[in-house]
């Protein structure tokens, strides 16, 4: 009787497996600003990502050995690549690989950090142990500039240059939306949060249209003050 009892149980369990449905999401966005549509204005670099209805945030993810950390890396003065996105509880590595010195901070949204000032061929690591957007500068040098999105979801997706993006192995249920461009519109932004149910009938979520800048937005140092300009017997640029 409970060896009945076990395999049906076990019967059950297969059964639900089997039935357990997950899709390939699908979106396609176009940038647009004032005046019409945006020429010349790429559509990358638009991140989507859904976030369960009703289901509590997942913990952050265990780091496993000989697992690979992301990696921001610093070279030609600037940060490649310029956009990453992360699962809450990773480790970011920085990795200066210009001949002069770098000074990494973040300290106006999301994880806020100082990695102070390190030279060519070192590397500093940063754990995002909270979801948020931190935007990333170096103190020395203004040009330089990079996003890092920490999720606790892993359905997310980062658009091409055409606008296509999608976000793959999402089980059918309900999520919620969120949708960033790093020069989009932020009430335009905003209206595109909604709920949304993924099943047979809903795997694409159609066009987007985002209103956006051309210009990036500008920064401080960390500090709060203006760059100053380069002087030629500065350490952290390279001399003639």
């Amino acid at each position: 009787m409970l060896r009945n009892r076990n395999w049906i149980c076990l019967a059950l369990l297969f059964s639900s497996l089997a039935f357990a449905k997950e899709a390939t999401v699908s979106a396609r966005v176009e940038l647009t600003r004032a005046g019409g549509r945006g020429k010349g204005l790429h559509s990358g670099n638009i991140v989507f990502w859904l976030s369960p209805v009703g289901t509590p945030a997942a913990p952050p993810r265990a780091v496993t050995p000989n697992m690979a950390n992301p990696r921001l890396t610093q070279h030609n003065k600037s940060f490649e690549p310029h956009l990453l996105v992360v699962q809450v509880g990773s480790e970011v590595e920085f990795p200066n690989r210009d001949p002069f010195f770098h000074n990494v901070f973040s300290l106006f949204d999301g994880k806020r950090f100082d990695l102070g000032l390190y030279e060519a061929g070192s590397t500093r690591m940063v754990r995002f142990d909270k979801p948020g957007i931190s935007y990333i500068f170096c103190n020395i040098h203004a040009e330089m500039s990079a996003v890092v999105i920490a999720l606790n979801t892993p359905y997310y997706g980062i658009s091409n240059q055409r606008g296509e993006l999608v976000i793959t192995h999402v089980p059918f249920g309900r999520y919620t939306l969120h949708v960033w461009y790093e020069t989009g519109l932020p009430d335009a932004l905003n209206s595109m949060t909604r709920e949304i149910t993924i099943s047979d009938d809903t795997t694409s979520l159609g066009l987007f249209n985002i209103p956006a800048t051309s210009l990036p937005p500008t920064h401080q140092n960390k500090y709060g003050k203006d760059y100053e300009p380069p002087t030629p017997d500065n350490p952290a640029y390279p001399r003639p």
